[in-house]
């Protein structure tokens, strides 16, 4: 269309208002970045956060991709129930998420488990919350395989599990690791489920957005500089699962 540029000039009011956020906390985040990093308190956030997204990145992974598969393939009605169930974290308030999580993995929730204030109780609320990216992110780099090369595959000997090996996962990868990079940097901006269902304890359970929270009332500057460090992870994500995913869209 010729006219799309008026679209642009439109939209722009809302691009602006986005654009301004950023902006001013690239300028106000540089400065106070390396006695941020010099903070104790700081470094534990960090090897918290980075400790507690490692591991629930790599469930995330070993579940989420057999089951994106699973829903790539279906139509049927249990299997939009499923995937509906999958995507309701992401419209789930965050502190409706850490109540929840509570409640069915609590010391006297459905399934009592003593995982609530502990490390393990960081990775859950980060994998709840992040499933629905990863699995709508797989699910769609699936549901791109032609079912005849899986057909092929079949009558070649590939069947099963060598199939997905052999021919699926090949073919979907950028698109799983594009998924799996931007469910990470959600799981690194976790707050809501992890403050109610792990607490904010420095050393445990205090990751950096739990830091930045804190360090707003008692470090003002050690939080600006904190969320300049997440706003620039977070760009470098979306760079990098651009890229990844480029070749895929191209084809």
């Amino acid at each position: 269309m010729r006219d799309r540029g008026w679209f642009g000039l439109v939209g722009a009011p809302l691009f602006l208002f986005l654009l301004l956020p950023v902006v001013a906390l690239g300028l106000k985040g540089v400065g106070p970045l390396q006695s941020t990093f010099q903070a104790p308190e700081a470094r534990e956030a960090l090897a918290v956060s980075f400790r507690t997204t490692a591991a629930s990145l790599v469930i995330l992974v070993a579940l989420g991709t057999p089951l994106a598969f699973f829903l790539s393939a279906g139509r049927s009605w249990p299997v939009k129930a499923i995937e509906t169930v999958v995507q309701l974290p992401l419209v789930l308030p965050p502190a409706a998420a850490g109540i929840a999580l509570l409640l069915a993995l609590g010391r006297h929730g459905l399934v009592p488990t003593s995982m609530p204030f502990t490390a393990a109780a960081v990775v859950a609320a980060q994998v709840f919350v992040a499933a629905p990216i990863f699995v709508q992110a797989a699910s769609t780099a699936f549901h791109s395989v032609s079912a005849d090369l899986l057909d092929l595959a079949a009558t070649e000997g590939a069947t099963g599990l060598r199939a997905v090996v052999r021919v699926a996962l090949p073919i979907a990868a950028p698109g799983l690791l594009g998924g799996a990079l931007v469910a990470w940097a959600r799981m690194l901006g976790e707050f809501g489920a992890t403050i109610l269902f792990a607490g904010n304890l420095v050393g445990r359970t205090q990751t950096l957005p739990l830091a930045i929270y804190l360090g707003f009332e008692m470090d003002l500057d050690q939080a600006i500089g904190l969320s300049f460090m997440l706003l620039v992870v977070a760009a470098a994500v979306l760079i990098l699962a651009r890229v990844i995913l480029r070749p895929a869209t191209t084809n």
